[in-house]
């Protein structure tokens, strides 16, 4: 039950048996009435601003047709009080008896509580990550992989057909250096005295397993071979080993893809696929032959002051026109992300989600410019830049990784600090926001850290269950009716305050999906814990709001149902944010 929800329902009701109403209904707009929680909770639980927006098409004033409203809403059995605030703001207050039906309802759903169909189905492509396979993931690579894995889990509870996806970027010259790196460790392990890693190929030591694995493997006949011989047979070895480390690195950190796409299938069989998307926009008239003028400051690796293939960019919302084919017949890099855009439009995708990150801002204006003329407005693109991650330990910035060769890697801040943690903080600041990540502070066990808080409260609610277990003997938890304990027994305001807060989650969850914006969860859940702990420790000095009661068995039931529920929402969250829920905290 997404109780907001329901009250706009008896609100929109309401407003259609005002005679005023009835009078102009045709030309009135419900869609900007709302429901939202008020900004001062003593205020009431629900509030609309239905008055505000209604009046002047109705051709009264704001209070006079709140007047109206509250009117007929003191009429509804479940409401225990409505008020009139400043111009015409209605406030309600809910009564004892609707908000136990709420908790019922969490009880029931359990961790399926907040669940919509928001997304009707709809299929929607979530791109991220896509890191070149020329090494470990380092932690800028982290920050999107749990942005775009919480995202893409966030729109499934939300009723998408979501499909996670890594676009490999194996068909660039940066290959042909990782595969030279690569050439020069087969090399060391051959015995060969190789010096200094020159400038310009990859120095991590993350290569030193691959030249092992080529040696082995071929032994000194790579060493005879002509380059254009040996680069092929390493490139692919190479970028293989690359993609298993990725992958193993992913899977530290909860992440996982439905689809690698490789960058190679686009340049199969002399390039078809990006000639039949060049194609279909030449089909469309977005393609035509010409110059560009030179851009302003340094010139991009593709231009050329030649005719060339040109897309009509600024025709669908681009700055400048983009190079298509080179003036030597050759494709340019963007002619791939056209392709691979049309690929996932033909795969039926109604929405793309690309996470890039900070750097790639420049991108988002040519991939709108694609997704208008390869879907003719039919498709969705959003693209979410992350910032950056800066790493700290006791407020003292992290230095470099040995392995990496020139940045920390994502496998080494995982290690130390634990899958939970990591996941949980790169989602507890707004992705487009810079964000500082100190060791110390996300392993300590304090309500400074978020995610110890809310792993915390969850491990508390489980305790509490326990504790039932042993105040009384015999009681078989999993086996109690507790949607139906709680109806006449959870009322006090302490409890009706904490539940208000449960039934928050399904408005959140569906806001947070509409705004692509994870971290909305993650903020809820940190807001939750901490009305769940207030809570605990007001029955710390108040023996009588204590969970488990040894002296009242119903009253200690009908509060394991409100336990229930904060666990089920915890849960619930934390899975969306790919984050354990523990039973215990050690």
């Amino acid at each position: 039950m997404n109780l907001f929800t329901d009250f706009e329902c008896r609100i929109k009701s309401v407003l259609e048996e005002l005679e005023i109403v009835r009078e102009k209904r045709a030309d009135v707009d419900f869609t900007r009435v709302g429901v939202e929680p008020p900004r001062d909770s003593s205020h009431g639980d629900v509030a609309t601003n239905a008055a505000m927006v209604l009046a002047k098409p109705l051709g009264t004033n704001p209070r006079a047709l709140a007047e109206l409203i509250v009117e007929k809403l003191r009429q509804d059995p479940e409401v225990a009080e409505v008020t009139v605030a400043g111009p015409g703001f209605i406030n309600v207050r809910l009564s004892v008896g609707y908000w136990q039906k709420v908790l019922a309802d969490i009880i029931r759903k359990a961790t399926a509580f907040g669940r919509s169909e928001l997304g009707a189905g709809r299929k929607v492509n979530v791109e991220y990550v896509s890191a070149n396979p020329t090494g470990p993931m380092h932690v800028g690579h982290c920050r999107g992989a749990v942005v775009g894995d919480a995202l893409a889990n966030l729109l499934a509870f939300t009723g998408y057909e979501v499909t996670k996806e890594y676009y490999i970027n194996d068909a660039g010259s940066q290959v042909d250096v990782l595969a030279r790196s690569a050439f020069l460790r087969y090399r060391e392990a051959l015995g060969e005295n190789v010096g200094e890693i020159p400038p310009g190929l990859y120095p991590g030591d993350y290569l030193v397993p691959v030249g092992k694995a080529l040696a082995g493997e071929f032994g000194s006949s790579l060493r005879l071979m002509p380059e254009e011989k040996w680069l092929p047979i390493v490139k692919d070895i190479t970028i293989d080993a690359m993609m298993a480390m990725i992958r193993a690195d992913l899977d530290a950190l909860n992440v996982h893809h439905d689809i690698f796409f490789s960058e190679r299938t686009l340049h199969a069989n002399g390039g078809a696929p990006i000639r039949t998307a060049i194609n279909d926009l030449t089909f469309k008239g977005h393609v035509y032959k010409g110059v560009l003028p030179p851009p302003k400051g340094q010139l991009p690796e593709d231009w050329e002051d030649r005719e060339q293939t040109l897309f009509r960019s600024t025709e669908v919302g681009d700055d400048i026109d983009r190079p298509l084919i080179k003036s030597d017949g050759s494709y340019t890099y963007f002619a791939a992300d056209v392709a691979y855009f049309k690929d996932k439009f033909d795969r039926g995708f109604s929405e793309m989600i690309y996470i890039l990150g900070a750097d790639h801002g420049g991108y988002v204006k040519r991939l709108e410019a694609v997704c208008r003329a390869i879907s003719d407005g039919n498709s969705k693109l959003t693209v979410l830049l992350c910032q950056l991650v800066k790493l700290f330990r006791n407020g003292e910035p992290v230095k470099m990784s040995k392995r990496s060769g020139d940045f920390v890697t994502l496998r080494e801040v995982v290690d130390e600090v634990g899958r939970d943690p990591v996941r949980f903080m790169m989602l507890y600041r707004k992705s487009s926001e810079p964000l500082d990540f100190d060791f110390a502070k996300v392993t300590e066990q304090s309500k400074d850290n978020p995610v110890f808080y809310v792993q915390y409260a969850h491990a508390r609610c489980m305790s509490v269950f326990r504790q039932a277990g042993e105040a009384f003997p015999g009681l078989e938890i999993d086996k109690l009716d507790l949607a139906s304990a709680v109806e006449g027994k959870i009322s006090d305001p302490h409890e009706l305050q904490l539940l208000a807060k449960l039934a928050e989650y399904p408005r959140v969850v569906e806001a947070a999906a509409l705004a692509h914006e994870p971290h909305r969860i993650a903020f809820y859940l940190y807001d939750l814990a901490s009305a769940f702990h207030a809570h605990w420790n007001k029955g710390k000095d108040q023996p009588d709001l204590r969970f488990v009661n040894d002296k009242d068995r119903e009253l200690s039931i009908a509060r394991l149902g409100l336990v229930f529920a904060v666990a089920s929402v915890l849960k619930s969250g934390l899975a969306i944010t790919g984050t354990a829920a523990p039973d215990e905290m050690r």
